[in-house]
């Protein structure tokens, strides 16, 4: 007997996030309908009508299972099929114990996955206002740049406004403009990573006059004027424009990205006072980006300041820095356990406009709403990954487990976006319930996730047999 053919999960928007979860819905023998504007409605950020195009920084940070949470997750995902990591995987780049990604093979990778699997169907169109009421099951992966229309219609659906921060982009310059006779290529500490060979970074080292010099500049050059409405909103704090930094002191860029630690000048044999790292971009290895340079400066501003710096006085700029309001929804407040609007279940929410900061992070959650929708669809229990694991973990985080009585009623400030990291996680003890000692503690945090997450996938599969 034929089984009656299932109504598709619609998900609004081809980021990192609504690709995955497309994904996820697909391998799961559920047909998908993904809807992206572009190119028929562009962002102020994106570039391309590719789907997860990473419109920011390329990497994907830490690739270390083992001591940090974000390479945690990247396992977590590979582990669960993932094909933003397949896809960042394959076109891999040397960032040291990083993953960087070629941002266009990247893009077009997870494009071309999605266009030749059967079950999902690509519609090139905005989504204005409130899906259609005969969608019964839509995951919004809008991501920080959502459209107007749909922003305002969740706002009027929810009665509560969206929270929201600003999000700045570094610049990026080519290869060959940057002066060798001054920069040089290693990464800190001569690490060696995945696909890497302890030299993956190219370094403009500052003294500290030129460093200090800098920093003036920074303080006194013209940035993006913000709307009225626009000034009461906060930064994200992982992604601070280069410039406010120098505004909360002399030297906080240095003990930021232009830190020198594990670095030495070989024309000297010492370490500078201060550096500005470049990392790989693309594939060609022709373009690199600057590490930590996420600005507001104006573009006039940007090249001279930037051209200040040592070894990029003759720097091309193939893309300069920008600044764009990200929007992000009360997560706590608004959506169940399963990330559905308790306002109206029929949607559910993934990617950063749930409040998870980065681009492994959206996609995880993509990744988690993606399962949840194709669970529903076949009539299954949705199970949700323990807390233990960075998936579970940053659910907690979204859905308010994080906050006492935040599911009553969180205060306004009382949910940022976040990365994930180990201060989400459940604490742990030895078996005779000593605290473990801080070295050893994220090799067995991980460890535990990792036991757990096995588990869970296990007790997943045999509730679909």
């Amino acid at each position: 007997m034929t089984k009656p053919a299932l109504n598709p999960v619609h998900v609004i928007g081809g980021g990192l996030a609504g690709s995955e979860a497309a994904w996820q819905i697909a391998r799961a023998g559920v047909p998908v309908v993904v809807h992206e504007m572009r190119p028929e409605r562009g962002t102020e950020a994106h570039l391309t009508d590719g789907l997860a195009e990473l419109v920011c920084s390329n990497s994907f940070r830490s690739d270390d299972a083992a001591n940090n949470a974000v390479g945690l997750l990247h396992e977590e995902m590979r582990r669960l099929g993932s094909l933003i990591m397949a896809a960042g995987d394959a076109h891999r780049l040397p960032a040291g114990g990083a993953l960087a990604v070629d941002r266009v093979g990247f893009s077009e990778a997870v494009t071309a996955k999605l266009a030749a699997e059967p079950l999902v169907e690509i519609e090139r169109a905005e989504v204005a206002g409130l899906p259609p009421e005969d969608w019964d099951s839509v995951i919004v992966a809008t991501g920080p740049l959502t459209s107007p229309a749909l922003a305002e219609a969740v706002r009027a659906l929810t009665g509560t406004d969206d929270l929201a921060f600003f999000d700045a982009i570094a610049p990026i310059v080519t290869k060959e403009s940057i002066d060798f006779e001054t920069a040089w290529f290693q990464s800190r500490y001569d690490k060696v990573g995945p696909g890497g060979d302890g030299a993956d970074y190219i370094n403009c080292p500052l003294d500290q006059d030129q460093y200090e010099a800098f920093i003036a500049a920074l303080l006194e050059s013209e940035k993006t004027e913000f709307h009225d409405w626009e000034t009461a909103t906060p930064y994200f704090e992982g992604c601070l424009p280069i410039e406010v930094m120098a505004e909360r002191g002399l030297d906080t860029p240095r003990y930021g990205p232009m830190k020198p630690v594990g670095l030495t000048d070989p024309r000297t044999g010492r370490r500078p006072h201060a550096v500005v790292q470049l990392r790989q971009d693309n594939a060609l290895g022709t373009l690199y980006n600057m590490v930590g340079f996420q600005t507001k400066l104006k573009y006039g501003e940007q090249t001279r300041i930037f051209r200040a710096i040592p070894g990029l006085e003759r720097a091309e700029f193939a893309r300069l820095g920008g600044l764009h309001r990200n929007t992000f929804i009360n997560s706590p407040k608004l959506l169940d356990a399963t990330l559905r609007l308790e306002a109206l279940p029929r949607l559910r929410f993934a990617g950063q406009i749930t409040g998870v900061e980065g681009y492994v992070e959206s996609a995880a959650i993509g990744l988690i709403a993606g399962r949840f929708a194709a669970a529903e669809r076949l009539g299954r229990e949705t199970v949700a990954p323990p807390p233990t694991t960075a998936h579970g973990a940053l659910l907690n985080h979204i859905t308010g487990g994080h906050l006492p009585g935040a599911r009553i009623e969180p205060g306004p400030r009382s949910f940022q976006p976040m990365n994930v990291n180990f201060g989400l996680f459940p604490p742990m003890t030895t078996p005779e319930g000593k605290r473990i000692k801080r070295k050893e503690r994220k090799p067995a945090l991980s460890a535990r996730a990792l036991s757990d997450l096995d588990a869970w996938m296990t007790q997943t599969a045999r509730a679909a047999e």
